[in-house]
């Protein structure tokens, strides 16, 4: 059980260095093909797809097991990364990168799975933060040396680069996790799904903050990397510098916020979380000036403040929802 914890944790930091190398960089190449009024537009249809894909993902998972499925995820990001770095047009770019975004997001849940079933109930906060550490120090690594990548090879180089680290999480998939257990993966009906939210208001609180966040993230994701290079004139090694400050936070509160969640509870800290990020991020519009010290200062704070609220809601969820969630979805 040890062991496959690491595998798990090893495939997340793997997996998390492609995610990261893309994830600001995607919106800025897909300007490269289409106006950058439809950026958004296309990462919702890529949205759409992506919910969709999970409802679909408890059949598929009981057909095929976690481990097969991580595979074929796996494989799919790695194929989707080479046509994008070498497409040419947007007929091959756009498809290529809503494959890679349902992927990517389905891929998440995948090792989610694992780590629920090899986490302990009662060190929850632990593990979750233990694993939400790994996984966010390969976010500023990625960072550390995504500009210089840019620089001598431009998009494409990030694209081929992070294809090759898929490699490695597929051979993971392929060759360990075999005495992984598949728990019984239940379909649930959206009505059925809306009725246990209405009735359970602990779930439907935590996932309000879980939307919330996730939607900070991705606005901040597609247009920042936009602002800062359009906008603002910073350079890619400069944008990866910033990104790298920005970063910080999530490996250094990650594992000791996750610890002291198991003793002290999450709700004043998630209060706290929000309030330092709501405050960072409304300094974002004062600072129009191209200063990179201040902005590397205000994103690191705007991710302080998420990556309190990130692993108090984490480790809340999987604690008060393990037991009911557990029996509705997947028993």
């Amino acid at each position: 059980m040890k062991n496959n914890r690491k595998i798990i944790y090893l495939a997340g930091f793997l997996f998390s260095i492609p995610f990261a190398l893309t994830s600001y960089i995607n919106s800025s190449f897909l300007k490269t093909f289409i106006s950058e009024d439809y950026v958004g537009i296309l990462y919702i249809i890529a949205s759409i797809i992506t919910i969709w894909g999970f409802f679909k993902m408890p059949k598929i998972l009981t057909h095929l097991g976690n481990q097969t499925v991580s595979f074929l995820l796996s494989a799919s990001i790695f194929l989707s990364l080479i046509l994008l770095a070498l497409s040419n047009n947007k007929f091959i770019a756009i498809p290529s990168f809503i494959l890679y975004f349902v992927s990517t997001n389905l891929i998440i849940a995948s090792l989610d799975i694992f780590i629920e079933d090899f986490s302990k109930s009662s060190s929850v906060g632990k593990f979750r933060g233990l694993y939400l550490m790994i996984v966010n120090s390969a976010w500023v690594i990625a960072q550390m040396i995504s500009g210089s990548i840019i620089v001598k090879s431009s998009f494409r180089g990030i694209y081929f680069f992070s294809a090759v680290f898929m490699t490695l999480v597929a051979v993971i998939f392929v060759f360990f996790l075999h005495n992984f257990k598949d728990p019984k993966y239940k379909k649930v009906s959206i009505k059925k799904t809306l009725k246990f939210f209405t009735e359970n208001k602990h779930a439907s609180k935590i996932y309000l903050i879980n939307f919330i966040l996730k939607f900070f993230y991705v606005w901040m994701i597609i247009y920042t990397p936009i602002y800062l290079n359009e906008y603002l004139h910073f350079a890619w090694n400069q944008i990866g510098l910033i990104f790298t400050i920005m970063l910080i936070p999530f490996v250094i509160v990650d594992f000791p916020l996750g610890k002291l969640s198991d003793k002290m509870g999450e709700k004043k800290m998630l209060i706290w979380g929000f309030i330092i990020a709501i405050i960072f991020t409304l300094a974002m519009p004062l600072a129009t000036q191209t200063n990179l010290w201040l902005w590397a200062l205000i994103l690191f704070g705007t991710r302080a403040g998420a990556a309190v609220v990130e692993v108090m809601s984490e480790s809340y969820f999987f604690k008060i929802i393990s037991e009911v969630f557990y029996n509705l979805f997947w028993g």
